[in-house]
């Protein structure tokens, strides 16, 4: 059975997707990958005739746009699973959250009940989210109108859904936002490179830094539009292998959602592979957990700040400090932290912080002297 890893590419309008998944396609068939693109049903439905103002409701027409978009997603799903590939890699040409910014949260939530869905389980179906900045924010100069109706908002109506797609997928465990810092071939190559990186195809182009922060002003935290807290449970199995695992419950909206990470600690690998679990599996895997490691349990908010992606971690135990986690980066880079964050000390490379979880436990870590 192939190993099947799903992301979305995502972003506002004329952010570049359509060049940019043609180069994803093409650089990871290169590299071995079965590449499948899921393409978005929202362009196939205005293109022909079925509109969102000519439906009874917007509600309506998301709806069905909704489960155009679910239902093929599964099929591919399946589809790969019977492939003769060792990897393959789907590609949706953005993801189900996206939705949500062209409906009220009280709709979006509706319909999401209604196809059996939760948004906790429809963000972490996808391995990781990739969002391409709009040119509407940086590069104005490139963004255009589509003549044929599928692209039709103002500068200032893209900035906004841009914004809302961000902060839609903001509390996936991995999120990256490329914006138009450089011109677009480089914007295009920072996504090959980051996909590279999550898949394991390339090394990291930076190490992911960690910081010990006084305990934060939670009311200001949770004002942030790009702030989603999440309820996190860690197990750590016993180990087999010179492999480490870990099993994890997120909790968001009152939901779960489930999900193994893996990664090969013998002979120096350390890049995680997580993939998404049933209830069922998730209980079953408990029965291996570790007895000398307890429970990880952290209330954690996702943050999206100046284009990058951000984790602060409360433990229960804790009520003066907490641990912020800023996506790989380099080390000599500048970090500004979000929120007023009050840095105690950078604690990135310190063993103490617990591997990839980098979560305290109460047998020692970030809380002990």
């Amino acid at each position: 059975m192939p190993r099947i890893t799903k992301i979305a590419i995502t972003g506002g309008p004329c952010a570049g997707k359509t060049t940019a998944l043609a180069r994803v396609r093409e650089t990871f068939s290169r590299l071995g990958h079965k590449v499948i693109t899921v393409p978005e049903p929202a362009t196939e439905l205005i293109s022909n005739g079925i509109t969102p103002w000519e439906c009874s409701s917007t509600e309506e027409y998301q709806r069905c746009q909704m489960e155009i978009q679910l239902v093929r997603e599964r099929m591919f799903e399946r589809a790969a699973a019977g492939m003769d590939a060792r990897r393959v890699l789907i590609v949706c040409d953005r993801g189900m959250l996206d939705n949500r910014c062209y409906m009220t949260e009280e709709a979006f939530q509706r319909v999401i009940a209604e196809l059996g869905c939760t948004e906790v389980g429809l963000c972490d179906g996808y391995g990781a989210v990739f969002h391409l900045v709009t040119a509407a924010k940086g590069a104005e100069g490139s963004y255009e109108i589509d003549a044929g109706g599928v692209r039709h908002e103002s500068l200032e109506e893209a900035r906004a859904l841009d914004d809302c797609a961000i902060e839609s997928w903001t509390g996936h465990p991995h999120l990256r936002v490329i914006g138009n810092e450089t011109n677009f071939e480089r914007k295009v190559e920072r996504l090959v490179d980051e996909i590279a990186c999550f898949l394991g195809d390339s090394a990291p182009q930076g190490v992911e830094r960690r910081f010990l922060v006084a305990y934060p002003d939670l009311a200001r935290l949770e004002a942030q539009p790009a702030c989603e807290r999440v309820e996190v449970v860690e197990h750590h199995l016993r180990s087999v292998g010179g492999r480490e695992a870990i099993v994890c419950s997120r909790m968001l909206g009152g939901h779960r959602a489930y999900s193994l990470m893996e990664r090969q600690t013998a002979g120096g690998g350390a890049r995680p592979r997580r993939r998404c679990l049933s209830e069922r599996a998730y209980h079953d895997l408990l029965s291996r957990a570790d007895p000398e490691r307890d429970a990880v349990r952290v209330t954690r908010y996702h943050l999206t700040y100046e284009g990058r992606s951000y984790e602060v971690d409360l433990h229960p135990r804790w009520d003066d400090r907490a641990i912020v986690r800023v996506e790989p980066t380099s080390p000599d880079v500048p970090v500004r932290l979000p929120c007023g964050l009050r840095v105690i000390r950078e604690m990135t490379g310190d063993p103490g912080c617990g591997g990839d979880a980098s979560l305290p436990t109460a047998r020692g870590g970030l809380g002990e002297g």
